[in-house]
């Protein structure tokens, strides 16, 4: 009797609509893949020898296949959010050393400063080392904060930057002005100079000072003398110095076109003058008037910038799209923190689901080919403060449950005709 194919039916069907019930329930899981059954025949050996026509025994479900097709991104609140767009899975340490992979970007920090999933998994990533990040590097937890280390950014004195670009000003010296009444400079006499400016200026312990400028005309028509004095913070002793006691920190000479022609000048402060002995460095750091002029208009700054900072503490992350990490500190300064790294399977289909959003590599997927976001194809690229929702069409699947429901009917139904059969036989008299 033929109920062995009705019976293989009803199973296939069923274990169909389970996989069509499971997408439906994941439609809104983040990172979620669709799965969808595939069937095969089923046939009997032969008794009959060559040329017959055996009759299959029905079908069965040779595998539910989920498709890694590309999901929605929505735009989420949370900076540590972060959607794949491509084909890469986010490498996920369960803290005993074992990877598994996940499409989810639901990130947040632990207690212990690891970005981790809702289920305690941290991410890996490489962690920079002094703000680089070396390629290639064994990937390992990424680690935003160490509990035990200060959060807060170094400070970087004046002149202390990679170029010493020191303290850059751009002005206009207005060449109509005439010689200060008042022969001798003094910062307390406004008739001994033509005009000021001011710039913060900062010491090795990110200590803010006030360095001042004062623009005096001599003489000849196209040279100005240039004092400085520096104001300190309070604690500091003293208060305030008088630079110009050593002399003008330098001239600035113009040609007939108002163009400056003279070179940058070289400022020295003690750690006696910022009012800290023995307790920070002293600075040296040049004075550039690049780009100033001496025009017959009204005395202006256009520039006036340095290139240190005091310290600051951690105010925020961002996550670029090749994944790296950058910290933000209130001083406005950055520095890369880390980079996500991600992981490429020849083949994803192979991999094994383990729930909670995340797979495991299996024999049939292949080993993981690990990267930077965006390096190649395969990787796909980041996207901040956003996530990669479940690629489930409700349609389809709505349209497929009604199909597997038809299956289902005609698969009993083909039991229900089988059955009636035999009664017919079991009736013969």
């Amino acid at each position: 009797m033929g109920f062995q194919q009705g019976l293989a039916g009803l199973n296939s069907s069923s274990k169909a609509l389970d996989t069509i019930g499971n997408n439906i329930a994941n439609a809104s899981t983040v990172g979620f893949k669709t799965g969808s059954t595939q069937f095969s025949d089923v046939f009997a050996a032969s008794l009959s020898g060559a040329g017959s026509a055996p009759v299959g025994l029905g079908t069965k479900v040779s595998a539910i296949v989920q498709q890694f097709t590309q999901g929605s991104i929505g735009v989420t609140n949370n900076p540590l959010d972060t959607a794949i767009n491509g084909g890469g899975f986010f490498q996920m340490d369960d803290g005993n050393g074992v990877t598994s992979y996940s499409r989810n970007g639901q990130f947040q920090l632990d207690q212990s400063g690891y970005i981790v999933n809702s289920n305690g998994k941290r991410v890996k990533g490489i962690m920079a080392i002094n703000g680089v990040i070396a390629q290639g590097s064994p990937t390992s937890p990424l680690r935003l904060f160490d509990p035990t280390q200060s959060l807060a950014g170094p400070p970087q004195e004046t002149g202390g930057s990679a170029g010493n670009s020191g303290v850059e000003v751009n002005l206009n010296l207005d060449s109509r002005s005439a010689v200060p009444t008042s022969p001798v400079f003094n910062y307390n006499d406004p008739s001994s100079y033509n005009q000021s400016t001011a710039v913060t200026i900062y010491d090795s312990l990110g200590n803010p000072h006030t360095y001042s400028m004062y623009f005096v005309k001599t003489a000849a028509s196209s040279t100005w003398d240039v004092f400085a004095t520096v104001s300190n913070p309070a604690g500091a002793a003293p208060a305030f110095t008088d630079l110009s006691t050593a002399g003008a920190l330098g001239t600035l000479t113009f040609d007939l076109s108002g163009n400056i022609t003279s070179p940058p000048f070289t400022a020295a402060v003690t750690d006696a003058d910022l009012g800290y002995t023995a307790a920070v460095n002293s600075l040296s750091f040049p004075v550039v008037f690049a780009g100033s002029t001496q025009f017959g208009s009204q005395f202006s700054v256009n520039a006036l910038v340095q290139d240190g900072y005091g310290s600051g503490t951690l105010a925020g992350f961002n996550i670029g799209k090749d994944g790296t990490i950058l910290g933000r500190y209130t001083n406005g300064q950055s520095n890369n923190v880390g980079q996500i790294v991600l992981a490429a399977f020849r083949n994803p289909q192979g991999m094994q689901p383990l729930g909670d959003n995340v797979w495991s590599q299996s024999s049939t997927s292949g080993d993981p080919i690990v990267g930077a976001p965006g390096s190649s194809g395969q990787y796909g690229v980041l996207q901040n403060a956003a996530l990669e929702e479940s690629n489930v069409d409700l349609t389809a699947e709505l349209v497929t449950m009604i199909t597997m429901q038809r299956s289902y009917q005609a698969n009993a139904q083909t039991i229900k005709t089988q059955d009636s059969i035999l009664q017919t036989l079991v009736n013969l008299r």
